[in-house]
């Protein structure tokens, strides 16, 4: 006998949807998120894509620092409750993989269960640190390169998960060694390329003319790295901009006003209405949904 339930179109997996925007021309506005909230308002306001950081998951979950404290427990429980809260590609922070190249291959598997479309693994000793805080140490090469193979192949054997592939060598080892092991993750299969805190427009300019692929800038407002607007990035070779600590910088800043005025016996002047807050969350769908459900007779 023939089911009764229609066939209905299964939605692209995340990896799918980061791919096919990776594939296009545009130029990729990636603000960063650290929760559900702030991954929805990102949403909402029309973006393409967004990454979990680290930097800002750490600060709003465990007000600590970026240092290596939060643990990938942690981080994945952060996660998943960001990718079921939006359908747009989010990449998470899978920091050094947290162990070896086995273990980065569970890391890879983990975040794709979780709902990921892309993992960021970097070059760091661990311990990791923020790369804009004085980075000291990296990992050899024969480490760093062990990294990205596993993370690639956890991706190639079903995690699906895309690789964007870091380097912290432009603090550590400096700007040709940054170049070097950009240029072999790249020759490995990484997805997007990520050379952290280069230190002005010509050290941003190599990266782009040698190395192949998709890259990635990092613009973290009062880091080493010049901020660029979009268009000059572009100019220079870059396809994704991401902004790591805006909306956190931005939520602190609102959030010390709004304590001021209420230490100051006044009301915040600047607050976003309750009835747009019930909307954005999404109590109107809610209650439309019981309503759906409701028995006109009373019946239980």
């Amino acid at each position: 006998m023939p089911s009764s339930t229609p066939d209905l179109p299964s939605p692209a997996s995340p990896p799918a949807r980061l791919r096919g925007l990776l594939a296009g021309d545009a130029f990729l506005t990636m603000p960063c998120c650290f929760d559900a909230l702030s991954a929805r308002l990102i949403e909402q306001a029309g973006f393409p894509l967004t990454f979990m950081s680290g930097f800002a998951v750490s600060a709003a979950r465990l007000g600590l620092p970026d240092t290596g404290l939060i643990t990938v427990t942690e981080m994945l429980d952060q996660g998943r409750a960001i990718c079921q809260a939006v359908a747009l590609p989010v990449i998470g922070d899978g920091d050094t993989g947290h162990g070896n190249p086995a273990n980065v291959r569970r890391t890879l598997e983990q975040f794709g269960l979780a709902g990921f479309a892309g993992v960021m693994i970097e070059d760091q000793l661990a311990p990791k640190r923020c790369g804009h805080t004085g980075v000291k140490e990296v990992v050899g090469r024969p480490a760093a390169l062990a990294r990205i193979r596993a993370a690639v192949d956890a991706r190639d054997a079903g995690a699906g998960c895309l690789i964007l592939a870091r380097t912290d060598a432009r603090s550590a080892l400096g700007l040709d060694e940054a170049i070097w092991r950009m240029q072999a993750f790249a020759d490995l299969g990484a997805d997007i390329l990520f050379l952290e805190a280069p230190r002005d427009i010509a050290e941003m300019a190599r990266f782009c003319r040698e190395v192949p692929g998709i890259k990635m800038a990092n613009m973290l407002e009062g880091g080493i790295t010049p901020i660029l607007p979009p268009t000059r990035l572009a100019d220079l070779g870059y396809r994704i901009a991401a902004y790591p600590l805006t909306l956190l910088a931005a939520a602190v800043a609102a959030m010390r006003d709004a304590l001021g005025d209420l230490a100051a016996g006044r009301t915040p002047p600047r607050l976003t209405d309750f009835a747009t807050l019930r909307a954005m969350l999404g109590f109107d769908d809610y209650d439309r949904l019981l309503a759906a459900y409701a028995d006109p007779d009373g019946a239980v």
